[in-house]
């Protein structure tokens, strides 16, 4: 493991190699959508030698009609086909038009950019099988750029769970030297990331806490189906009462028992509360500001769980979770002794950090560098993550 490890560090201990060699300037584009699916952030990120530099972040909202079959298709509604490769189209005409404004808003052109690292929109992740849909071919032709994607699959050929990919940018970014550091992001999951003061990948260890914002979104989707699907700010979560044993009995579900390295997807952490909430002790609770606010306890109370056990001098919070007040009060409330600091805090804007965690990723798929963490992913060994899909017309060699 240690020859394994060596590759990892010797990617990413010195980003001037990474990037370049010699050193040269990179624009690349990387495009996210995550599991609360509420549409595509693009970060335009500046790499030259080690320097890492957001020119523009923009996030694009998926329209709801687009939202509400992503949703549909993570929910196990069937589908046909034909509905199945449709939502595959839209979704990357949404990423094409997503990145076309983010080029325009930075007044930039498609030849000035090297690739466009995208993840997708994951549909089902359920280690070995997972499933981030997109069409490479469609988005380069869209916007006139070559494609990065299939994050995902080489890290669970390897044996791995295909995620969390973040914890590469997490250790590129965040590394200290004295501080031991949590790197948290909620998303639709929550994730985390820990990082030994003065470490090296094999000291990382990464894994899904449990729910993100999930739980929050599919509650106000069952409250009202054609409403904004979220709880804007946690201002509805933060008037109810957490009912603590649906709280216990959601997180005595199994997955939370679980070691790492482990992944999971929404529909499995969605199962665990309704398998709680409907069972005879707990049919009583129906008030929506006492079920979002339990969901807020359930999300902070795993996310603490998981950090206590890593004794952070910080961590260092992302994602659209955290403008969800409840969730953020409880998780202060929850390690007090914890420094908890936002991304934006470090220069990092907490929306486009896993964009910018993909534009990072990309390089390395570029430079042939192996990008996913073994430890975080439990993959066997190292592997270089990504499919490219050349420029369209361009017979360059793009490749390794």
């Amino acid at each position: 493991m240690a020859s394994i490890f060596g590759q990892v560090e010797s990617g990413i201990s010195n980003l001037k190699s990474q990037i370049s060699n010699p050193p040269l300037t990179r624009l690349i584009i990387g495009a996210m959508s995550g599991t609360s699916a509420d549409g595509v952030d693009v970060a335009i990120v500046r790499l030259t030698g080690a320097s890492t530099e957001l020119v523009l972040h923009h996030h694009q909202p998926y329209t709801a009609d687009l939202k509400r079959r992503i949703v549909e298709a993570r929910t196990g509604s069937p589908m046909t086909l034909r509905e199945l490769t449709g939502l595959g189209r839209e979704i990357s005409l949404a990423y094409a038009a997503a990145v076309n404004e983010a080029l325009a808003l930075a007044k930039l052109t498609p030849s000035s950019i090297t690739a466009i690292a995208a993840h997708g929109q994951t549909l089902f992740h359920d280690p070995p099988l997972t499933l981030q849909w997109l069409d490479p071919a469609l988005l380069a032709a869209r916007t006139e750029c070559a494609v990065i994607a299939d994050f995902r699959r080489a890290d669970c050929a390897a044996g791995g769970q295909g995620a969390p990919l973040v914890p590469y940018a997490d250790y590129v970014l965040f590394r200290n030297d004295k501080l031991s550091r949590v790197l948290l992001n909620i998303g639709g999951i929550a994730n985390i990331t820990w990082l030994k003061p003065a470490g090296t990948p094999q000291d990382m260890i990464a894994f899904d806490t449990g729910p993100g914002n999930c739980l929050s979104d599919w509650l106000m989707r069952q409250h009202d189906s054609t409403g904004i699907g979220y709880d804007a700010g946690g201002r509805i979560a933060l008037s109810g009462v957490p009912h603590q044993p649906l709280v216990d009995a959601t997180l005595a579900h199994a997955y939370f028992q679980r070691t790492p390295p482990k992944s999971t997807d929404g529909a499995e952490v969605i199962e665990a509360f309704r398998s709680a909430q409907l069972s005879t002790q707990h049919s009583g609770l129906s008030t929506l500001p006492d079920l979002l606010a339990t969901a807020a306890a359930i999300t902070a109370r795993s996310i603490a769980n998981a950090v206590t056990a890593y004794h952070p001098d910080q961590l260092i919070a992302s994602g659209g979770g955290v403008a969800n007040a409840a969730i953020m009060r409880n998780l202060r409330q929850m390690l007090p002794a914890v420094d908890i600091r936002l991304a934006d805090d470090f220069g990092i804007p907490g929306q486009a950090k896993e964009a910018i965690a993909f534009a990072l990723l990309g390089a390395a798929t570029l430079d042939g560098v192996p990008a996913n963490i073994p430890s975080a992913t439990g993959a066997s060994h190292a592997v270089i993550l990504g499919s490219i899909t050349p420029k369209p017309g361009d017979c360059s060699a793009l490749t390794l």
